[in-house]
């Protein structure tokens, strides 16, 4: 995968996903353990209420059991507990355990006694029993002292009691009178608050109403913000993990870009993934080359003009220094002559260099043209026949290839590069140059061959450095700098093209040979 987007994505994708699974985990692992300390916060006070009883009071307790809650003194040797369960009894808590046929608690009440209950519905019921608990301690005082009773008690059972007139009865839907009438208690729908609440029968005059006993809330704040962070903790771990390796790639490729500065020109960037970052390291790479290319040319150019630039210099001043000490007209018109022609070997020095520089330092800006390929050949034949008569200099078309002679191109630099060659190949050639044409629907490819010595394949790619020099049959003695083929190569680089170098198999000697294609862009 490629692309930065989608590895990012799938990545908080299947972290979300991860975190589904370990957030289920989490709700009911949490939900299981506050589940427990509801149950127990909702009948530890009962049960801590009815140990602390005397014992006829207890067996009073035990006689008002229902069939949905029973209520009953144990040996402990009827239950079968685990180690930490006996350990909590021994410490004096209350433990509540849940099966099939309902919900079971049970408490420490003596050394060898224990207080035993069964809820089929814990909330309602560990209300209910509590509220009659409240009923029967209220009704046994005197009335001025209800009211405190009821306030003690309720804040001994977690629970908020009063007393509310029996009228009130007349209010409620005839299925809850029916069932309070019957049973002597009821649940009360509450209005806009969770759980619900109890009236119990009291006396001819009042009825004992207790307020919505609390349910359980799975989706409480501690469990949403513990989701929430868990989350927080999952999506930013993996963004970590996914930004932390892209990061890494980014600080390698500063680091590779602070060395270049530094001048470390041969640093470049390992990264071999072809994402943004891996694309950007290639043409970073590409970028450095470039640039380690352009200053060693720039260096070896410099070290180059330097040492073609001593032998004319040297020459004229030779030749000043000979025009003082001289008084014949003769000679020193031979001298001035002699100078002349230096400085116009600067001159073409100079041009050639500038030429060269312009093409390899980013390129000149090539108004590309539609041109009969077919005339500029000729016409550079025609100008090396005029300067070089004692060679046969021709050029040969591939027969049928003339109708695609037209190609889009710079007419001056394809003009200098045909030049170049042939120009080159007049200096080394023996009697002949032939410049080979074939016009295709796609490429143009032009060989220019001589009959001269040719050149060592080992020399082919060293031939289009700039500067360069071979053995001694193609000295300075022959004419050039030695930048000629190496401006052709750039040509025909800014056209899409290659130059390249061979042996000549009808002449004999040297075969450079120019393809580029017929359109550009194409």
């Amino acid at each position: 995968m490629n692309n930065v987007f989608l590895r990012v994505y799938s990545g908080v994708a299947l972290s979300l996903l991860v975190y589904a699974v370990i957030a289920l985990g989490l709700f009911h692992s949490i939900n299981a353990v506050r589940y427990l300390q509801y149950r127990e916060q909702r009948v530890a006070p009962l049960f801590n209420w009815v140990i602390e009883q005397p014992e006829e009071r207890l067996e009073f307790l035990k006689s008002i059991t229902t069939t949905d809650l029973t209520f009953d003194l144990l040996a402990p040797a009827e239950f079968e507990f685990s180690r930490l369960e006996r350990e909590r009894l021994a410490y004096g808590q209350t433990i509540v355990l849940s099966n099939n046929a309902g919900i079971h608690a049970f408490a420490q009440a003596g050394p060898d006694k224990m207080l035993g209950a069964y809820f089929a519905d814990l909330p309602l019921e560990s209300a209910l029993w509590a509220a009659r608990l409240i009923s029967l301690q209220t009704r046994a005082v005197a009335k001025e002292s209800r009211e405190d009773t009821l306030l003690e008690l309720g804040k001994t059972f977690n629970l908020s009691a009063s007393l509310v007139p029996l009228s009130v009865i007349a209010e409620w839907p005839a299925n809850i009178q029916g069932r309070f009438l019957k049973e002597g208690w009821t649940s009360l729908p509450s209005q806009g608050r969770k759980g619900d609440a109890l009236a119990v029968s009291f006396d001819k005059q009042f009825i004992l109403q207790i307020d919505p006993v609390p349910t359980f809330n799975p989706w409480a704040w501690p469990v949403l913000t513990t989701l929430i962070v868990a989350g927080l903790v999952c999506i930013g771990a993996t963004l970590y993990l996914l930004l932390e390796k892209l990061e890494r790639r980014l600080r390698k490729l500063e680091t590779v870009a602070s060395r270049i500065a530094r001048g470390e020109l041969d640093a470049r960037v390992d990264d071999n993934r072809f994402d943004a970052v891996g694309r950007l390291g290639t043409v970073f790479n590409r970028m450095a080359e470039h640039i380690q290319r352009l200053v060693a040319v720039q260096r070896e150019m410099i070290h180059a003009v330097s040492h073609e630039l001593r032998t004319p210099v040297a020459r004229i001043r030779f030749g000043v220094q000979m025009i003082e000490d001289s008084t014949e007209d003769q000679f020193l018109h031979k001298q001035l002559s002699g100078i002349d022609s230096d400085i116009q070997e600067l001159n073409e020095l100079i041009d050639e260099i500038l030429t060269y520089a312009r093409l390899e330092q980013g390129g000149p800006i090539l108004d590309f043209q539609e041109a009969n390929v077919k005339d500029i050949v000729n016409q550079v034949v025609g100008e090396q026949s005029s300067v070089k008569p004692n060679l046969e200099i021709s050029a040969d078309f591939v027969r049928g290839s003339d109708r695609w002679k037209v190609s889009e191109v710079e007419p001056r630099y394809i003009h200098r590069s045909v030049q170049n060659l042939v120009g080159n190949a007049t200096r080394y050639a023996k009697s002949k140059v032939v410049v080979h044409c074939n016009f295709g629907q796609e490429t143009c490819r032009i060989d220019v061959e001589d009959d001269g010595p040719g050149i060592p394949e080992a020399d082919w790619e060293r031939v289009f450095t700039a500067f360069a020099r071979l053995d001694d049959s193609r000295t300075r003695s022959s004419g050039g700098y030695g930048l000629g083929l190496s401006i052709v190569r750039r040509i025909l680089y800014w056209h899409g093209g290659q130059a390249f170098v061979g042996r000549s198999e009808n002449l004999g000697g040297a075969k450079f040979s120019l393809v580029w294609p017929r359109k550009q862009g194409a």
